[in-house]
């Protein structure tokens, strides 16, 4: 029987990520890369698929946790004879060639018999490697790729997998390492792996300190942490991309087709992210990815993407999988993602908005963004009314989304407050021109009278959870009667369970069909509009249910099924976890990530004052 998606814990080191499940499986990872094929792909098949478990024989007793302040997972096991401990994480390497996973196994009490089975399927859990002993373990390749694993353990080899059979005293510790390097080079090995444990938690913790986390509630202070490391966990290390999610295909509904490649980058969470990461004080990695956005970006203006690869690659053919039946039989499972050729016109106000936060922040370098805003603006002149497929990325028919139109605006009105704000040049005149054609025409077409909301598309009945993101970017005031009935409609029509839906499936032809769960992001969304319209104490009741939603580790998916209770979609998920972050912020404080992006600021570098001005 397949574990929930809530069993699963991350461990990753800013290269790839690996899904470690609460029986001691790691059930997926692609190496080297976030986006390479996976080597472990049960997750979305079966064990033959490919895994690395390490467990009791037997029954037992299962309690985990993260060690305090860092991505190293630890998972007790209490049987009948005695307990251990496995721990695993992955270090922090320096290149981006070599990627390790260390597994430690640690007699606590007693003695307890173990078993470890190592399935390694290369290109996404299909091919089977030619597996050589070694004095050191054994080694695997296939094609480019090639992994070394070392342990002292007496392997065995059947039906094209590894075994081992060992008993774990107290005070007994077990190291095992899977290091992982191209065919055509060198293994490299890891001396001392409680050594690498010591450095990595020595690593996190440090990291963990930069952040500002003063105001913060301690009961928040950990989920938000948590928040925190596994979004560092989700950036590639060496462009500075952030991944919306570290898996492909986990299904938005069991047993449905909306299953999706999330290991990319998509500019739609590019500002939520910028605000994330700078009031949480993290503005070297707020940095790196405004310097992602502008190499990912940089060509012709009508060739902007919703998504690219975590380099920049453009290129993101999506294709189904055949020989990998999906997580609970959710098929297809696809790679590559088809939505990255689409037309979505609010990428360019997202975009825009994202460098007039980080101009705001001090963030370098400025003159090459706002050559590169302008270039961008002078098409979005005319193409702002080019019919789209959104934020939500459908597959139905291109629509005057009203959301898109609203994203449009904000470009416009971003770039008028750079002129004003800074003295920077450009055809302001227009700009503002534009900016007010826009905001009368989402005012009169994207307003139902009856609904007293604004609606999805222009001529619609249907309604849109984007929308509670319109007191947030500025484009009315959060007391307007319009934004208040806006929020009302939401309540009353995508509410699920005490969750916001995106939109109902039912009335919405996004061209996929089925239904799908409760979107995080969109309740983190409305607890951010309840805060700015005055309704702290229902956004303090609806952040307490969204953190009630996380596992036992802290981690959030995609989305949530209400009725069957339980999480949805890819795992763990960058927006959900960046929603969880500015919620915190609203609530501490009146002048946090949303209330700042609708005065069209960001927190600015702190300034020392010198010794003698004190």
């Amino acid at each position: 029987m397949a574990k929930r998606i809530e069993d699963y814990g991350l461990i990753g080191n800013m290269l790839s990520a690996a899904l470690v499940g609460n029986d001691g499986s790691i059930d997926w990872l692609c190496l080297p890369r976030f986006d390479s094929p996976a080597c472990f792909a049960a997750l979305l098949g079966t064990p033959d698929n490919g895994r690395w478990k390490i467990a009791p024989v037997g029954k037992r007793k299962t309690s985990r946790r993260y060690v305090p302040d860092t991505a190293i997972l630890e998972t007790r096991f209490e049987t009948a004879t005695g307990v251990v401990t496995l721990t695993d994480f992955m270090p922090i390497n320096e290149g981006d060639r070599h990627v390790d996973l260390i597994r430690i196994v640690t007699g606590v009490s007693g003695t307890v018999e173990m078993e470890m089975e190592l399935v390694l399927r290369f290109e996404n859990g299909q091919a089977v490697p030619w597996v050589r002993r070694k004095d050191y373990g054994l080694s695997a390749i296939a094609g480019p790729n090639a992994v070394e694993l070392h342990t002292d353990l007496t392997l065995e080899g059947r039906n094209m997998k590894t075994f081992a059979r060992f008993a774990v005293t107290a005070g007994e510790v077990v190291p095992l390492t899977m290091s992982y390097h191209p065919s055509n080079e060198q293994p490299h090995f890891v001396r001392d792996r409680v050594e690498e444990l010591d450095r990595a938690t020595i690593w996190w913790r440090e990291w963990v300190k930069h952040g500002s986390f003063e105001d913060m509630p301690e009961a928040w202070r950990a989920p938000v942490v948590r928040s925190l490391i596994t979004l560092k966990m989700l950036i590639y290390a060496p462009t500075g991309g952030i991944v919306a999610a570290p898996t492909t295909s986990l299904p938005e509904k069991i047993g449905g087709a909306r299953n999706w490649d999330y290991r990319y980058c998509w500019l739609r969470d590019s500002a939520l992210t910028l605000y994330a990461l700078l009031n949480s004080g993290y503005r070297q990695e707020a940095e790196d990815w405004r310097k992602w956005l502008l190499r990912a970006v940089a060509g012709a203006p009508e060739q902007l993407q919703i998504m690219y690869g975590i380099a920049g690659e453009r290129w993101l053919p999506e294709f189904e999988v055949s020989w990998l039946k999906g997580y609970e039989g959710s098929s297809p499972v696809r790679i590559g993602n088809e939505a990255a050729g689409q037309m979505q016109i609010d990428v360019y106000g997202e975009l825009i908005d994202t460098l007039n936060a980080a101009r705001d922040a001090e963030l370098q370098p400025q003159e090459e963004a706002w050559r590169l805003q302008k270039v961008l603006l002078a098409h979005l002149v005319t193409a702002w009314q080019t019919p789209d497929r959104g934020i939500w990325e459908v597959r139905g028919p291109a629509r005057a989304l009203t959301h898109s139109r609203m994203m449009a605006w904000v470009a416009f009105d971003r770039a008028v407050i750079c002129t004003e704000r800074y003295g920077l040049e450009g055809p302001v005149t227009k700009w503002r021109e534009v900016r007010q054609q826009i905001h009368d025409e989402i005012c009169t077409n994207g307003f139902d009278e009856k609904k007293n909301s604004f609606v999805q598309y222009y001529g619609g009945e249907t309604l849109d959870a984007s929308l509670l993101l319109m007191p947030q970017v500025g484009f009315l005031p959060a007391e307007d009667p319009r934004v208040i009935g806006t929020i009302a409609a939401v309540e009353r029509e995508l509410l699920q369970g005490g969750f916001v839906r995106r939109y109902s499936t039912n009335e919405t032809e996004d061209g996929v069909g089925g239904d799908e769960g409760a979107f995080l992001a969109c309740s983190f969304w409305l607890a951010d509009a309840y805060v700015l319209t005055g309704r702290r104490e229902d956004a303090l009741k609806l952040f307490d249910r969204l953190l009630r939603l996380r596992n036992d580790l802290g981690l959030l998916s995609e989305e949530f099924d209400t009725v069957v209770q339980r999480l949805l979609g890819n795992f763990p998920q960058a927006f959900s976890h960046i929603g969880l972050i500015n919620t915190a912020h609203n609530l501490v404080s009146a002048g946090g990530p949303a209330r700042q992006r609708a005065d069209k600021t960001a927190p600015s570098k702190p300034h020392r004052v010198s010794a003698d001005r004190l």
